[in-house]
Order: C-alpha cells, then structure tokens, then sequence
C-alpha cells in the first residue's frame, strides 16, 4: 500500500494538471473533472494493491474518472436538457491521457478574470499544478490558514458567480498570460528549493521548464515568455552543482563552475537577445539578467555586483516587491558596503519577518560587521522559519560559524 500511495502522490504531482485538463475540456466542468479524478485515485488505492499497477497509470485514471463523472451525472440527469447532455457524453470514448499541452492548457483555464490575480494563482498553483496549501503559503509569504482561505474563498467565488473554468480560446491567452507566466515561475521555486520534506523537487523545476519551453512554441513574440524561459534555463544550468555528495546546500561561491551546463547559458543568453529585440523590459527579462550576469562571471569574486545592482534598480520600477529590494541590499553590500545593505534590509522588517532569508540575509551583514551576537539571533530566527532541510542545515552550520547562506536565489 505505501508504494502504491507513493506512486499516486507523484502521479498527482506530475500529471495531475494534465488529468484535470483533459477531463474539464471533455466534461466543461472544472468542479466535476476534480471531483472524479480524486474518486478514481480513491478507486486506485483500493485495487491497485491487489492487481498491480496499470500499463499506463494516468491513461488509467483518467478514464475511471470519466467513469465516475458519467456516474454521477447519470444519477444526476433528472432534467430534460442534463439527460441530453448525458447522452452526448455517453456517445464519447474515454479522453486520452494527457499531454504537457493539456497541463499548459489547465493552467491557462485556471487563471480566469473573474478572480483577483493573487486568488487565480494561488488556485491555479494548488488545483492545477497540486501544490499543497504550505507550499502556495509559501509562495506568498503568508501563514498557510489565510493561504488555504484564499483558495476556499477563490472556489467560492467561482461557484456563486456561476463561472465555469473553460480552456480559453487562444485570442484569450495574452490576457491571461502575466498570471500563467506567475504560475510557472512559482511553481519552478518550489521544485528548485522545496518548502516540504525534500530539499528539491527536480519533477516540478522540469515541469515548469518544460511548460516554459511550450509557452515560448505557443508566443515567441513575447519577450517576457522568452525571459521566463531564459531564467529558468540558468537557474537549471546550475543545477548539478547546488548539492554536494551529503546533500549539502552548495553556495553559489563554492560552486564548481566546470560543473554547470554551458549549453543551457548560451540557450538563455540567445533567448534573452531575442527578448531585449522587442524593447518591452519586463520583470522576467531583468531577472534573467541578473542570472545572466552570475552565469557569466568566471568566478564568484569576479561578478559585476554594479551592473547586477543596476538591474534590480530596474526591476524595482517593474516589480517593487519586498523580496526585489531584498535582493537589491545584497548587491548593495557588495557595491557601498554592508553598513548601506543592512540599513535597507533593516527598512523592509515589518514587510518581511516572517521571511527567512530576511533574517539570513541580515544574519550575514551583521557578521560582516563583526556584531556576532545579533547575527547569530538573526540566524535562529531564519533557522526558526526554515522548512527545507539542506536550507535547515546549512543554517544550523552557519551557528556554529561555517559557510555562510547567501542572498535569495543564490543557492
């Protein structure tokens, strides 16, 4: 029973946006194809321990579910218009199992209007690419109550508006895509430093490059498409270096650089060319350029912490989140020094104590500036709000005077 519960947890993880895509689109009902497909993995717990696992485990759930949604709606069709639309229902095949259009597609569906943009990504997040409430906390920097009251009142509103979520129609999808483009650029954080028990989640980092790549098929003439890609192809470059053999959280300046993959840098630096052609900067654009610049560096000492500042000057007129001008004070410090850093880390406290790399990134100014008993409190309370174990340990190390945790999106 545990493998098999294991397997459909990563089932879910993989393809449960893929599933709930093919689904909605054969039963336009977003509610329904949920309801069914969280029946037939309840069915899957019950026989496949038994029977062994299917040829195709998605194939199979997929069409159990359109089993059970034909089931239900039977049992439903009282009305002379529900028992036609039954019929026609009935008069279909299965769906087929899905593809990594069909989980592009559930997310462009997920993010409707209808919704305030934080709601739609946060629903999108947890219905359609299944991250669990802490990790869609997470990504918001909130307590997972108010995250998961999000997501109910987010439901709701949908269900009491009479909104049905629908694939758009491609007309639709430049609307829609700042939220998408969010979607997967949280969605490849959460596989890039996981917020549960695994310090990754390399199928979820995969799964949002992946969808990045497609995004950039379906829109090439968007440049912010193009510098999402960009980012995460740099941030994947690095990727066989950010643990050592223990599973050490590997520093960015302890990296072996002979290690990260040059074909994914030249791939990001040619796409981010081709975004700076259409001279409509967008956030994604100027963090891949700051990527771009630490991918670029022959050495960690040899970065150009001044253009690498002026970028996030950049971004802060595009996107003046806490987090960005977090960012900004640590290339301050490498820029004016870490006095100047800390008074503009110090600046954003009331926005960001409950951040870790808040009080990490103050915790390692402090040290610099030889105010060892105030860095080490900083550290306890960055140590206090970790969940990653590599991050947990790293932190634990840097206690006791070791390697130090750098910036956010450092690692």
């Amino acid at each position: 029973m545990t493998d098999v519960r294991e397997t459909l947890d990563g089932l879910w993880r993989a393809e449960s946006a893929g599933m709930l895509g093919v689904l909605a689109r054969r039963l336009d009902d977003f509610d329904r194809a949920e309801e069914a497909l969280q029946e037939a993995v309840a069915e899957a717990l019950r026989r496949w321990p038994e029977e062994g696992l299917p040829g195709n485990p998605p194939g199979w759930l997929v069409t159990t579910a359109w089993r059970k949604a034909l089931d239900r709606l039977r049992r439903e069709a009282t009305g002379r218009q529900k028992a036609a639309e039954l019929a026609v229902l009935e008069g279909d095949s299965p769906p087929p199992a899905p593809t990594g259009d069909d989980r592009l597609a559930m997310i462009f569906a997920c993010c409707h209007p209808a919704l305030p943009e934080s709601s739609r990504i946060a629903l999108t997040l947890h219905a359609a690419s299944g991250l669990t409430a802490e990790a869609v906390a997470a990504a918001f920097l909130l307590p997972r109550a108010t995250a998961a009251q999000r997501l109910v009142r987010a439901r709701r509103h949908l269900r009491d508006q009479g909104v049905r979520v629908e694939v758009p129609s491609p007309e639709e999808y430049p609307d829609r895509l700042p939220s998408v483009l969010r979607v997967v650029y949280l969605l490849y954080n959460e596989g890039y430093l996981s917020t549960g028990g695994a310090p990754e989640r390399r199928e979820l980092a995969r799964e949002a490059l992946d969808l990045a790549r497609q995004l950039t098929a379906l829109m090439p003439d968007e440049p912010e498409v193009a510098g999402l890609a960009a980012l995460l192809e740099l941030n994947e470059a690095r990727a066989a270096a950010r643990f050592d053999a223990a599973g050490r959280l590997v520093l960015m300046e302890d990296q072996d650089r002979s290690r990260w993959d040059t074909s994914r840098i030249t791939v990001a630096v040619r796409l981010l060319a081709r975004a700076a052609g259409a001279d409509r900067p967008g956030p994604y654009q100027l963090e891949a350029a700051i990527a771009a610049q630490h991918a670029m560096a022959p050495a960690y000492e040899h970065t150009d912490w001044v253009t690498v500042r002026r970028l996030y000057d950049l971004l802060i007129t595009v996107r003046s989140t806490p987090v960005v001008l977090l960012g900004r004070a640590v290339a301050t410090g490498f820029t004016l020094g870490p006095a100047e850093a800390l008074a503009e880390v110090d600046g954003l406290a009331d926005r960001l104590d409950g951040y870790r790399l808040f009080h990490a990134t103050r915790a390692d100014l402090l040290r610099k500036l030889g105010r060892d008993t105030e860095a080490a409190e900083a550290t306890r309370r960055a140590l206090a709000l970790a969940t990653n174990p590599a991050e947990r340990e790293l932190l634990t190390r840097r206690l006791t005077g070791l390697p130090r945790l750098n910036a956010p999106g450092s690692a």
